[in-house]
């Protein structure tokens, strides 16, 4: 049996080689016959070589001639022995009798035209006419020269210099009231002036006060301690410079409500 297998086995192997002998041959064949017929051919003798020539030498640049800035123009060979003609410029053939002027530029959105800031108009009703003037009640401080009516001692005057009538003041050597004088509560019906003597020290505050001081032209009580409750409320301004305790004077006007 296993001589027969191995028979069988070279009798194939024998085969196949010559088969594969017999196809190479035959596309080698196939491969040349292509090659015969298709165009395949070598041209003998090979013709001449066509073949084209670089220059590579640098040609002469061309001289510009270059013209000065704001003359005319003038011709490459100028004739200086022959008069000098003047060119024609260049004209309309329609004359006309109207100025040859632009339209005047005006502001825009697309423009240049620089616009001026528009005036802001006063507002005559915030002016102060000063005191110069008799119904200037909005104004008692604004005239170089106050009437009679507004010279110190008036209400609506200068109450810091003078004999005071009808308005509360207070009289603080160097010192100033922060705000406004606190206005004395009071509900008897009577009037008349009382001057309360303070002490202020350098904060400000009215540390001591004593009512019916000279100048004082009523003699109630309720008057007197409505005064000195007002006068211990306001305020000065600090000085370092002050006594630690520093007099002065608040009077303080009553009328009868």
């Amino acid at each position: 049996m296993m001589k027969q297998y191995l028979r069988e086995r070279e009798k194939e192997a024998k085969v196949s080689t010559t088969t594969g002998i017999v196809l190479t041959v035959a596309v080698h064949l196939v491969v040349l016959l292509s090659c015969a017929f298709t165009g395949l051919k070598y041209i003998y003798p090979p013709p001449e070589e066509q073949t084209f020539l670089i220059d590579f030498e640098e040609e002469e640049p061309q001289r510009i001639r270059r013209q000065r800035l704001g003359r005319q123009p003038q011709a490459e060979d100028v004739d200086r022995t022959k008069p000098v003609e003047l060119i024609q410029r260049s004209e309309s053939p329609v004359k006309s009798d109207r100025p040859n002027k632009t339209a005047e530029a005006k502001p825009d959105d697309h423009g240049d035209v620089e616009v001026p800031a528009p005036k802001e108009e006063i507002n005559k009703n915030a002016l102060f006419p000063g005191m110069s003037k008799k119904d200037s009640s909005l104004a008692p401080h604004g005239s170089t020269n106050p009437s009679a009516e507004f010279k110190a001692g008036h209400p609506k005057g200068n109450t810091q210099v003078g004999k005071t009538e009808g308005a509360p003041n207070a009289h603080v050597k160097g010192r100033s009231v922060l705000g406004a004088l606190p206005r004395p509560d009071y509900a008897v019906q009577d009037e008349g002036k009382v001057v309360v003597d303070i002490w202020v020290d350098n904060y400000g505050n009215v540390t001591k006060a004593v009512a019916g001081g000279q100048g004082t032209t009523v003699n109630n009580q309720t008057l007197w301690a409505a005064a000195r409750a007002a006068a211990m409320k306001a305020h000065f301004n600090q000085s370092a410079d002050a006594p630690a305790l520093q007099q002065g004077t608040i009077t303080y006007i009553f009328k009868l409500k």
